[in-house]
């Protein structure tokens, strides 16, 4: 039996408001144990590599990183200060992330973490190829099992996701919402609206148990 409140977490690793979500929502796992599940799934902010897009612009728009970072419980952000990138497009990370997941869920955890720290807190660009393979070996995966990110299916696991959640009217990331329903939370909420939402389905979920039928 799976757990009683799942979340399908839309994301994308480009994106700083992810990362911030991301850390409120390994707390929330954390905290509610096997009561809770999450389910991360792609969103292309860049679906497409941009060539005219030069470093110094990116390096300025990295300045806008400083106000996710400076919310209270925000994991590690650096303006860009590295020779690095700019990032070509959204896919990349993407790809990766799903080739460890198919090595299980514990190597996704560790990939997805490593994805988002080494790209806003290392300045790391993680849509360079060497760059990924660096990261795969950092967290420990079978270097032969690298090769599953060229994977034409997961090029399409990804389009698909992206699609499923235009579809549902998301416009941008982070979004969240819970298996069954269609409604997304929109924006990297504060965790104790995560943590309500999360206690009132409980709730409802145990009440529903004690119904008699």
């Amino acid at each position: 039996m799976g757990a009683p409140v799942q979340l399908i977490v839309i994301s994308d690793y480009l994106c700083p408001w992810c990362y911030v979500a991301a850390v409120r929502l390994r707390r929330l796992q954390e905290e509610f144990e096997d009561q809770v599940a999450l389910e991360w799934r792609s969103f292309l902010l860049r679906p497409y590599p941009d060539p005219s897009r030069t470093l110094e612009q990116f390096r300025t728009y990295t300045r806008s990183w400083e106000r996710p970072a400076a919310e209270p419980d925000a994991p590690t952000f650096r303006v860009w200060d590295s020779d690095a990138g700019p990032p070509s497009h959204s896919m990349p990370p993407h790809l990766v992330a799903k080739a460890a997941a198919a090595l299980g869920p514990d190597a996704f955890e560790r990939m997805h973490a490593r994805l988002l720290a080494a790209y806003f807190g290392e300045n790391r660009d993680v849509t360079d190829a060497d760059t990924l393979v660096q990261l795969w070996a950092e967290v420990g995966l079978p270097a032969a099992d690298f090769a599953r990110a060229g994977d034409q299916a997961l090029v399409e696991a990804v389009v698909r996701e992206h699609n499923e959640a235009v579809s549902l009217g998301v416009t941008g990331v982070p979004a969240v919402r819970m298996v069954d329903n269609d409604v997304p939370m929109l924006g990297a909420l504060p965790y104790e609206s995560y943590r309500r939402w999360v206690e009132r389905a409980l709730a409802h979920a145990d009440q529903r148990d004690r119904t008699i039928r």
